[in-house]
Order: structure tokens, then C-alpha cells, then sequence
């Protein structure tokens, strides 16, 4: 059924304030050994006439309308209250938009939900997208600094998928590597795509970075990944994104040998 962008705007607010806009979890697998380290955290909206929305379609919704302060916190909320229950010391990562990049209150945002969901910061990783960098890379710095002296951990996602630059690894503090899925899905079939994966790779070892592939399919793709030395994975070879019930037998179950 298709719903005016309008009246999607009106039902993402209350679907907000209600908490109905819900984690996934998609699992991150040290490529070396198969060990589950932790998830990354997305977004989802079961939504009652459409199933589930995507947060490609809803987020840019939410960043129009200045909600991505509230969607980022109750999701926060709901993934640190399930994760610190299960007390099994595994790791989070979440993207944040490039609108909060701009917003000098994120840490503090982040802390308050950590402190109310009682998880470690330790054990969060915040994502950041090169796109995020380009208007202001002063200010996003500024708010980088503020996540790190929190003890949050830092990664660049979709390094070299448009706004590539080594100033923005040199400028900020980051401490992981992302590999974009559009390279590591074609880099069997494309030396190209193969190169450019083993050569982010290489920049993240050289820079002491840790090395994340996302969008891996098939036990080729992370055998290529594990002989060119990439630390951890995520993709349909592990497991696709699981609802908050579904987190203990995932967790309990072992992942795919490799």
C-alpha cells in the first residue's frame, strides 16, 4: 500500500516516540577464526500495512524532519538493554547520519543511553561515513574527539566509494577500516574490484587500522579476504539481520566455518 511521504513523516514521529522503530542485529565474525565479536546495529520499522521498512527509506525522512537525534537514541536504547542482559561481552557498531555529525550534543546522546542501557562504551563502535566529512571536517572532529574520550571506538565506512581522501583517516581518530560491500561483491569476478579491496586493506595494516568487509556471500569471497589479511566480516555467509529475539540462539549457535 503505498503511504504519501507526508503521512510517512507524521507516523515516523509517533512510531519514534512509541518505539516502534526497532534493532537489528547483523552479526561480525573475525574472519581469521569464525569467532562471533558482535553486531552491527540497524534500523528497522515493522510497519503495520507495508511489513518492514528500510531505513534507506525512512532515514532521509527522519534527517528532513530533525529526528535523528530521538531515532538514534530509542534505537540505542532497545540494543543496549538486550545485549547487556545477555552479559556475553560482545561488541556493537552503529552507523550514524552525516546530520549528526554536525550536532556538538552526539556524545553526550551516546552516553546518557549507554548509562541507562548499562553498557560498556568500550564496546561501541561508532560508524561514520566519508560523505558525513565533507561539509564540515573541523566540527566532525570536534564531535570524534568528544566519542573517543567516551572510550567509543571510531570506524570510516564506505572508504572509496566517492569522497576518498587520506586526509579524513589522518584527521580524525579512527580505529577501523571499512571495505564497501560493491567492491568485496565483485572482486571474484573483477581484478579491479580484488585490487582496490587489497589495497584498503593494506592502508588499513600500514595505518594500524582494523579491517572490516561488509557484503560477504559466499566462503571464495572470505577466503580471498582472510588470505589478504582482513580482520572481520559481515554478511549473508554469517547471517543476515536478526530481530532482538532471535539474539540468544544466534548467539549460542556457531557461525559458519570458513
Amino acid at each position: 500500500m503505498a503511504i504519501k511521504r507526508s503521512d510517512l513523516k507524521i507516523e515516523l514521529r509517533k512510531a519514534i516516540k512509541n518505539g516502534e522503530i526497532v534493532p537489528y542485529f547483523q552479526p561480525l565474525v573475525e574472519i581469521r577464526t569464525g569467532t562471533l565479536l558482535g553486531f552491527e546495529v540497524l534500523a528497522r520499522w515493522p510497519h503495520p500495512q507495508r511489513s518492514v521498512i528500510h531505513p534507506d527509506e525512512f532515514i532521509p525522512i527522519a534527517e528532513r524532519a530533525g529526528l535523528m537525534a530521538e531515532l538514534t537514541e530509542t534505537i540505542l536504547l532497545q540494543a543496549f538493554a538486550a545485549t547487556a542482559a545477555l552479559k556475553n561481552n560482545l561488541h556493537l557498531s552503529v552507523n550514524v547520519s552525516p546530520v549528526q555529525l554536525r550536532d556538538r550534543s552526539l556524545p553526550n546522546q551516546i552516553r546518557r543511553a549507554a548509562e541507562q542501557g548499562a553498557f560498556p562504551l568500550d564496546h561501541l563502535t561508532i560508524e561514520i561515513t566519508e560523505s558525513a566529512l565533507v561539509d564540515n571536517l573541523d566540527l566532525a572532529g570536534t564531535i570524534a574527539i568528544g566519542l573517543k574520550d567516551l572510550g567509543v571506538k571510531l570506524a570510516l565506512d564506505d572508504f572509496g566509494t566517492g569522497y576518498s581522501s587520506l586526509r579524513n583517516l589522518q584527521a580524525l581518530p579512527f580505529d577501523e577500516l571499512k571495505v564497501d560491500r560493491s567492491f568485496v561483491s565483485s572482486m571474484i569476478q573483477n581484478r579491479d574490484s580484488r585490487k582496490i579491496v587489497a589495497a584498503v586493506i593494506g592502508l588499513g595494516q600500514s595505518l594500524k587500522l582494523k579491517t572490516v568487509a561488509e557484503g560477504i556471500e559466499n566462503d571464495t569471497q572470505a577466503d580471498i579476504l582472510r588470505w589478504l589479511g582482513c580482520d572481520i566480516g559481515q554478511g549473508w555467509l554469517y547471517g543476515p539481520p536478526f530481530s532482538v529475539h532471535d539474539l540468544p540462539k544466534i548467539i549460542a549457535a556457531p557461525m559458519p566455518a570458513t
